[in-house]
C-alpha cells in the first residue's frame, strides 16, 4: 500500500494506492494519516497519478487512464460509472445521473452518492448539479474547489 500526498491547484490531495489500484483520492485528511512508500508498482501507479493531475491542472489532459479500484454498493458503482461516462466540461444533473444509473427517482441516493465517490476528479462527481443549475455540494470539501475544475474545464483563466 502507498499513502502520499500530493499539492494541486485545489489543494492538498490525499492519495491512496492498493495492489497496483488508485482507491481513494481525499481532499480531507484521513483518520491517523502516515506515509507510505508503497511498493514498485504503486509507485509507478503513483507517479502515472501525478503526471496525468498535473496535465488536467494545466488544462492539456480531458481523460484518465489509470487503473482504478472502487468499493461501493452496487447503486455507488452505477453512479460512479454514469458520472466517469460524463464528456469533459459538460455538466449534467443529478437527476441525469440517477436516470443513467436505473434509478430516475433516486436523486437525494445519488447526491450522497457523489459525496461517497472515494475518487473524485478522476471520476468526475463535479460535473454534477442540481437540476436549477446551483452547483450542490462536493465530494465533503468546499464548493470553491467544485467551482475551480468546472471553470478550469471550461477553459475560463483561474487565478
Amino acid at each position: 500500500m502507498l499513502k502520499q500526498t500530493s499539492d494541486s491547484p485545489v489543494g492538498t490531495l490525499f492519495i491512496i494506492i492498493e495492489d497496483a489500484h488508485i482507491t481513494k483520492i481525499s481532499y480531507d485528511e484521513p483518520t491517523n494519516w502516515e506515509i507510505l512508500a508503497g511498493e514498485k508498482g504503486e509507485i509507478a501507479i503513483y507517479q502515472q497519478l501525478l503526471e496525468q493531475l498535473a496535465g488536467y491542472f494545466e488544462g492539456e489532459r480531458e481523460v484518465f487512464d489509470l487503473p482504478i479500484f472502487l468499493q461501493g454498493t452496487p447503486f455507488q458503482q452505477r453512479v460512479w460509472q454514469a458520472l466517469s461516462e460524463i464528456p469533459y466540461g459538460v455538466v449534467v444533473s443529478y437527476k441525469d445521473i440517477a436516470i443513467a444509473a436505473g434509478s430516475p427517482k433516486a436523486v437525494q441516493a445519488v447526491g450522497q452518492a457523489n459525496r461517497a465517490n472515494p475518487i473524485p476528479i478522476l471520476i468526475p462527481c463535479h460535473r454534477c448539479v442540481k437540476s436549477d443549475g446551483a452547483l450542490g455540494g462536493y465530494n465533503g470539501a468546499d464548493i470553491d474547489k467544485k467551482q475551480y475544475l468546472l471553470a478550469l474545464e471550461k477553459g475560463l483563466r483561474l487565478s
